[in-house]
Formats: structure tokens, C-alpha cells, sequence
């Protein structure tokens, strides 16, 4: 009987570990599709490493935050209703377009995911 529930458990967990490490590539698979996202609708703000320092961004009054910063303790649901629906929307500057008719929710999971690798 403990020769069952020793099994049972590795089996459990393995499949546990697989879930894991599988949710794992696919974040990194959909940052990767972030990118191109990124750098066709938030890049001239932003800048290509999301400091704010884009060409366009420097002109906008409030500027951009640097990503790494203004993302800090924000959900992926949080950073998603910002692409979403813009800035002002949110209580964030109202600068911020909201690109929810110009990306689909995936498209928006994607650039979350890249944008989130700024912070680390």
C-alpha cells in the first residue's frame, strides 16, 4: 500500500512539474511575441528598453515612467487593462493610448509578458 501512494505522489508531482515548466515556456513564448508588438506601438514612448525615454515620449507632458519602475507590484490583469483601455481609464496619465480596438487580448498578453522582462 505505501509502494501505491509513494507512486502516486511522484506521479502527481511530475505532472505537477510539467504543468509548471510548461506555463513557464509559454510565458516566454508569448514575450517573445511581445516584441515585435512593442516596438510597432510602444517603442516611440517608451523607448526600446521601456526607460520612457522614446522620441516621441519626450514630448509628452507627463512624460513615460520607466517600465521597470512604474510596472512594480502590478498584475498581469493591471498592466493588461492599462494597454487596454489607456491611461486615463486607469488613473494613470492620460497620454497612455488604449490600444484594446487595435490589439486582441492576446496581443496584449504578449507585449505584458515582454513588458514585464524590463523589471528583471
Amino acid at each position: 500500500m505505501k509502494k501505491h501512494r509513494r507512486l502516486l505522489t511522484s506521479g502527481a508531482l511530475l505532472v505537477g512539474a510539467g504543468v509548471m515548466l510548461a506555463s513557464v515556456g509559454v510565458g516566454r513564448a508569448q514575450a517573445e511575441d511581445g516584441k515585435p508588438l512593442y516596438e510597432k506601438s510602444c517603442v516611440a514612448c517608451h523607448g526600446p528598453g521601456g526607460k520612457g525615454d522614446g522620441p516621441a515620449g519626450k514630448m509628452l507632458k507627463p512624460p513615460p515612467g520607466d517600465l521597470a519602475t512604474v510596472l512594480k507590484g502590478m498584475g498581469d490583469a493591471d498592466i493588461a487593462k492599462v494597454i487596454k483601455e489607456g491611461g486615463k481609464a486607469v488613473g494613470k496619465a492620460p497620454t497612455m493610448p488604449a490600444y484594446g480596438s487595435k490589439l486582441s487580448d492576446e496581443q496584449i498578453q504578449a507585449v505584458v509578458q515582454y513588458i514585464k522582462g524590463f523589471g528583471k
